[in-house]
């Protein structure tokens, strides 16, 4: 996707149409908002088992809320000079780092609650390497003691 290419086209629909002073930060969240609630809408009283792809009307009426969203995120990220594909870059990284695959995969736990199981779990594991430790170290002196006991 050219982004910029539609950001372009995307001002001058809005300057042809003398629409730019609607098109403020905070109407333009509140239109993505919307929209997003129209998506949300199509999905509302659908059955676990309702498969997009099999039904033609729903997925044109998806693909016009999605292409309403975007471009109303494209809207809003050239007036407020966001640069998208860096913001959603970025936001990948962070991702990675609050979700590490060795925590989260699988899991829909959100990163606060991943990081409070994996102290737990950590927890365990040294509990655990403790007792172990603890169990070695006691046969290690049962063996010295036998093997000094067997050589008095």
């Amino acid at each position: 996707m050219d982004e910029l290419k539609i950001q372009k086209i995307l001002r001058k629909f809005a300057r042809d149409r003398d629409w730019e002073k609607f098109h403020s930060l905070k109407n333009l969240a509140i239109s993505i908002n919307i929209e997003s609630s129209e998506l949300l809408e199509i999905f509302q009283w659908e059955g676990e088992n309702f498969n997009l792809l099999s039904d033609k009307i729903t997925r044109k009426r998806v693909s016009e809320e999605i292409a309403d969203i975007m471009l109303y995120l494209l809207r809003f990220s050239d007036l407020a000079k966001l640069d998208i594909e860096e913001i959603c870059i970025n936001k990948i990284k962070k991702n990675e780092k609050k979700y590490p695959a060795n925590l989260s995969r699988g899991r829909s736990e959100k990163y606060d609650k991943l990081k409070e199981m994996n102290i737990i779990e950590e927890k365990k594991e040294k509990q655990r390497f403790e007792k172990l430790s603890k169990a070695l170290r006691k046969n290690l002196l049962k063996r010295k003691e036998k093997k000094n006991g067997n050589n008095a």
